[in-house]
């Protein structure tokens, strides 16, 4: 298409136009996707094969961002979402989509990304599906505002921007979590406290906290504020526990930075304790508020034998190291099936957790635990270990980390990932396939649809340098839905060094 004629088109298809699409695919962030002449566009709460009447509201250069005005043809996959909030909230994107439905989208998301952005061929093995799509989040970090009446509101940001839809429920919160937002709303408005909003400092609650152990039912409240000028703050926390007996600590979080950072590193305990008990993999664990712990607890027990399996059939009999391991996870389970394992973690509170959770099971001579920088202890340690365990952040692998794991690659190497994109990324480097993506894996669909909307089919969307010689072979992609009615996945890949 010229240049004058790609720019009439796009003219055509001005902001606030209404057009009918037919919707093809979802976008990795879940939105439908459609054409209209040569570019595509992204609908919120839309399905493959409906065809749905849209308003567009963003223009950019090679797609469109519409929302969704009717639907002309529903898919046999739409339900009614089992949120009442599900058209506002950004919370979840699939409750509008059948639960069979999510799962094959999932499964065929996470081949498909792979093979685009890491050049991956190995089909994925069939997902393992939540058994409770509902009820399953062990966490929640709400945010707060004050209207102009002084209410208090309290719930997630509506998609796509800064305002917080009120809620009172949601439901693929634990239940034992769910039925105290709205009490606790009462009485933190009837506190009359300042609320800073979005990220700004200086006025008081930034954030409602919420924990429980699943297997135990321990409940942590923590309130997050930029300051602690909070005036009965302590007896309102004794009340919380003597009205709820689930409840074991209350705590402050304080996070004076002007930014959208969640929690800041001072944590003061007001009541009880600092940390709830979990049963995990047959074992004891201490959680805190501000460590990190997978948030489906059922499904992440789930890739405990899918990992001891992995080392069985490597024939590992060398030390496995645990990198990310936060509070040891997995460091723990591992290490109860008799391999020495080396946890390392930057975040201090989750060492210290760590090794204290590794006592208490007995299993502090075959776990050890190392505040490290990641790249820095791999760099020490990979030589002579017998595997590698990876579970890092939605970011994936720093170059220093990769770059440690290319210059002394293990036998074994199992990467939990939380992002096919970023997944696929570090798969590339390690298995020779990709060298790096001109476009940002990790950011979301629309923000690489100008790549992908007009690739050259000879090369694909993600031009590439020359791969890199490989140093792993992909064995396995085992996808585990943690976050039903989500766009996100979980993905476990087991490689083998190459001879």
């Amino acid at each position: 298409m010229s240049k004058s004629r790609d720019h009439q088109t796009r003219a055509r298809v001005a902001v606030g136009s209404l057009l009918s699409v037919e919707i093809a695919d979802l976008g990795r962030d879940g939105q439908g996707v459609g054409r209209v002449g040569d570019q595509v566009v992204f609908v919120a709460d839309a399905l493959p094969g409906e065809l749905v009447r849209v308003r567009v509201v963003h223009q950019a250069r090679r797609h469109l961002v519409a929302e969704l005005k009717g639907i002309e043809r529903p898919s046999p996959d739409r339900r009614q979402p089992p949120c009442i909030l599900s058209d506002n909230c950004g919370g979840c994107s699939l409750q509008h989509c059948s639960d069979a439905a999510q799962v094959s989208w999932k499964q065929g998301m996470v081949g498909e990304v792979l093979r685009r952005l890491g050049g991956t061929d190995l089909p994925p093995l069939p997902l393992l599906a939540a058994e409770s799509p509902l009820g399953y989040r062990n966490r929640a970090v709400i945010p707060l505002e004050l209207t102009d009446e002084l209410r208090l509101r309290a719930g997630f940001y509506r998609r796509g921007s800064h305002q917080i839809v009120n809620m009172n429920h949601c439901p693929v919160l634990d239940a034992r979590l769910d039925r105290l937002i709205e009490p606790l709303k009462e009485d933190l408005e009837e506190a009359a406290w300042p609320v800073d909003r979005h990220g700004r400092s200086g006025g008081g609650l930034r954030h409602l906290a919420l924990r429980v152990g699943h297997h135990t039912g321990d409940v942590l409240i923590t309130l997050i504020a930029s300051n602690d000028n909070l005036p009965g703050l302590d007896a309102l926390a004794s009340s919380w526990m003597d009205r709820w007996p689930e409840v074991v600590g209350v705590s402050l979080n304080l996070q004076p930075e002007p930014n959208n950072k969640l929690m800041g590193h001072e944590t003061r305990t007001l009541c009880g304790r600092d940390w709830l008990e979990e049963r995990f993999a047959g074992l004891r664990y201490r959680i805190a508020a501000d460590t990190f712990f997978q948030v489906n607890t059922v499904q992440a027990e789930r890739v405990v034998p899918l990992l001891l399996a992995a080392l069985k059939a490597a024939g590992t009999s060398r030390s496995v190291i645990d990198a990310y391991c936060g509070i040891g996870t997995y460091t723990l389970p591992i290490a109860a099936a008799g391999y020495r394992v080396e946890g390392i973690e930057a975040h201090l509170a989750s060492v210290q957790l760590a090794r204290r959770n590794a006592e208490s099971n007995g299993l502090s001579a075959l776990a050890r635990f190392s505040n490290s920088d990641v790249a820095e202890a791999l760099a020490h340690s990979l030589p002579g270990a017998g595997a590698l365990l990876l579970d890092p952040p939605r970011k994936g692998l720093e170059p220093p980390v990769l770059e440690a794991i290319l210059n002394s690659p293990p036998p074994l190497l199992l990467y939990l990932s939380c992002d096919p994109g970023t997944l696929a990324r570090d798969l590339g480097r390690l298995c020779g396939t990709r060298q790096a993506p001109q476009t940002d894996p990790s950011v979301g669909a629309e923000a690489s649809a100008d790549a992908e909307a007009n690739a050259d089919p000879g090369t694909g969307a993600e031009a590439l340098a020359e791969p890199e010689a490989a140093r792993f072979r992909l064995l396995s992609v085992q996808p585990l839905d943690f976050f039903p009615n989500t766009s996100h996945v979980e993905t476990l890949v087991v490689l083998e060094r190459c001879a």
